[in-house]
């Protein structure tokens, strides 16, 4: 990883300004909590900052992409209101080579169904089921320095069929008090990007603040960084026999 690597942790700020016993959970935000879990794991290999919907452009212009090597996202209640240039804008970002973490009800952001090319519904219930997150993949980077199994007391139940693509790497499942399993933790590749989604962690929950979430979703930064000497999307080029590149 480059020292320091830049992470961007961006999260809608919408629950916790309407919703007492969210702002009683995070009082500074989903977003800031998740930052501070980053910043507790990584500590000075990383530099985090937040941005959130109601800032002009999201807080996602071009020249914050362009000065960020992994993006964090959280997202609810306010899909709809994610202006499509700066989807479109995040989307190039990633094909070039940004880092994206997708974290729980972001499986359905726009960012992400655009980039997965499918529908990203699922099952759920939301009546404080216990889940087990299970590490299938143990020699993954991401799986490193957390128990099996990590243990939520109370989560919002997420079930499949969860339709995404046939994850490159399947790093996690979870199961619930009501039966059901699901992928919880699966990385994918999109141009020379690199994509994690994590589904712990709803609002009404203080789920970000347990340890081993943190420690995976920090985990998940660090894995989700492109080492490439610069950022460019995957271009169609014809090369006459003998051509090759340095």
């Amino acid at each position: 990883m480059p020292e320091p690597l830049r992470v961007l942790v961006w999260g809608e700020n919408r629950h916790e300004q309407r919703d007492e016993n969210v702002a009683a959970l995070y009082p500074d935000g989903m977003h800031t909590t998740i930052q501070r879990g980053i910043e507790e794991n990584l500590g000075a290999a990383a530099t985090v900052r937040t941005a959130t919907l109601d800032e002009p452009e999201h807080g996602l212009t071009d020249e914050v992409l362009a000065e960020t090597d992994v993006l964090v996202w959280w997202g609810h209640a306010a899909h709809d209101e994610v202006d499509d240039q700066v989807v479109d804008r995040v989307q190039e970002h990633v094909l070039a080579g940004l880092g994206l973490v997708v974290l729980h009800s972001g499986h359905w952001s726009k960012i992400f169904r655009k980039l997965m090319g499918t529908t990203c519904t699922l099952r759920w219930r939301n009546e404080r089921d216990r889940e087990l997150v299970w590490t299938v993949d143990p020699t993954h980077p991401i799986a490193q320095g957390v128990p099996q199994p990590i243990e939520i007391e109370a989560q919002e139940m997420y079930g499949e069929f969860f339709d995404i693509p046939v994850p490159d790497e399947l790093v996690f499942v979870s199961n619930f008090s009501g039966g059901e399993v699901f992928r919880s933790g699966c990385t994918f590749r999109r141009g020379h990007g690199r994509i994690f989604y994590f589904s712990p962690g709803d609002q009404d929950y203080p789920v970000y603040h347990h340890r081993d979430v943190r420690k995976v979703i920090a985990n998940g930064v660090a894995w989700a960084y492109t080492d490439r000497p610069a950022r460019g999307i995957p271009v169609l080029n014809r090369h006459a026999v003998g051509e090759f590149d340095a």
